[in-house]
């Protein structure tokens, strides 16, 4: 048994991992873990159309949801299984039958379908949660996978809570799942714990300890509890993971997920450093964005990285007049990359005579250098009173000024 590449888990198993390791793909959990974000409940509709974009994105795999939860997921997860093209499709399932079977009925008749079967592994996990011990998770792994192997051609197995584990259970608890049938091996940070360094021992560590992993896609899971979700995921890259799980504008549990345009744009800023690649169309990054956020009502802060509105906005004169000369001088990518239009020059009592000049420039007025001292003036003064001079108030200062002073021959809009 070996991996499937891409987010395209199909068919035979017969593509091996090596052969694709420079491909990074991207496992897309908003409508599964972003929808349980509090506040974040989507209808099935909802859920649809997100799931629509998010082909248009590329992900290579949708999580669409947790088909035992409820009837209402159970018909959403089967409804874009059915309707959208791509993507693997799948859905969560704990180690039980019952889950398993309601994961199989959603997403089997999805292009690509792809059974997700976890399992606490921590010991908090297995004693306060689920008041197990460790034989026996290791023999509900094994009979979880090995069931769901049976009905789906590509199993994904996660070890809940992998990153507050014992690492040497936490290897054997994965070898039973490679051994049961699992092609994907993905390992959680669930509570958002690690730092990077330990995620990274925790993938390497896997993946050499544990039998026949050199056949198996390993995918990582991080959560922003402490504001490492992407470093941890990159961190998980490093160490040879190839797939990564995350959501759209970071959402999910508590904190959220792994932002999924965050990993992806790290990947591709840092592509000469790290030369790994992707299937996303990156273009699509900010109608996604603005799309889930319409969608959960969730609203993305300003200063979120790569979608916020002022991720490439600028209102410090420095910084205005050396993007204005040459935008790489403070941007490592461009708006336009990542669909979010282009770079704003937000003038404020901090922005320079550069930039002042740059927004008459863009709504047709043009000032005599005589009369620009008196401009600047009038500008600051309005400035220090207000967050941002918008076009309109900048159209006032003008024409105040054509009022009160000799006529601006040259002025003209």
């Amino acid at each position: 048994m070996t991996a499937t590449g891409g987010g395209a888990p199909s068919g035979g198993q017969e593509s091996v991992v090596e052969s694709r390791s420079e491909l990074v793909e991207f496992f897309d959990t908003t409508l599964r873990d972003g929808e349980q974000s509090p506040g974040a409940t989507l209808h099935p509709s909802d859920k649809l159309e997100i799931a629509h974009q998010l082909a248009r994105l590329g992900v290579d795999v949708i999580e669409a949801g947790f088909p035992a939860s409820s009837p209402g997921d159970f018909e959403a997860v089967r409804q874009i299984a059915r309707e959208v093209e791509g993507p693997a499709v799948t859905g969560l399932a704990r180690a039980r039958r019952g889950d398993i079977d309601s994961v199989f009925e959603a997403v089997r008749e999805a292009q690509k379908p792809l059974i997700h079967v976890f399992i606490g592994v921590s010991d908090v996990h297995i004693v306060k949660k689920l008041g197990l011990d460790r034989a026996t998770v290791l023999a509900r792994t094994a009979e979880a996978v090995a069931y769901a192997r049976e009905l789906c051609p590509v199993v994904q197995f996660s070890p809940e809570d992998a990153g507050r584990a014992d690492l040497e259970y936490l290897c054997s608890v994965v070898d039973v799942a490679v051994r049961a049938g699992a092609s994907v091996i993905n390992l959680p940070d669930t509570t958002g714990y690690c730092l990077p360094a330990e995620m990274a021992e925790l993938v390497a560590t896997v993946r050499r300890e544990v039998p026949g992993m050199d056949r198996v896609l390993v995918s990582v899971h991080c959560h922003d509890d402490l504001g490492l979700a992407t470093a941890n995921s990159l961190a998980g890259i490093a160490a040879g993971a190839r797939r990564v799980e995350g959501c759209i504008n970071g959402i999910g549990e508590r904190a959220g997920n792994a932002a999924i345009e965050e990993v992806v744009m790290a990947l591709r800023v840092r592509r000469p450093t790290l030369r790994l690649r992707d299937n996303l169309r990156a273009t699509e990054l900010g109608p996604t964005s603005r799309l889930v956020s319409s969608r959960t009502g969730m609203v993305v802060p300003p200063n979120k990285p790569v979608v916020g509105t002022n991720a490439f906005a600028h209102a410090s004169g420095v910084h205005q007049h050396g993007v204005l000369r040459e935008r790489s001088t403070y941007e490592i990518m461009s708006a336009e990359d990542v669909g979010a239009g282009e770079s704003q020059i937000v003038l404020t009592a901090r922005s320079g005579r550069h930039a002042l000049v740059h927004r008459l420039d863009r709504i047709g007025i043009r000032i005599p250098d005589e009369q620009m001292q008196a401009l600047w003036q009038k500008f600051l003064e309005v400035a220090d009173s207000s967050k941002e001079v918008e076009d309109e108030a900048l159209l006032q200062i003008v024409g105040e000024l054509t009022v009160h002073q000799p006529p601006l021959g040259s002025v003209s809009t």
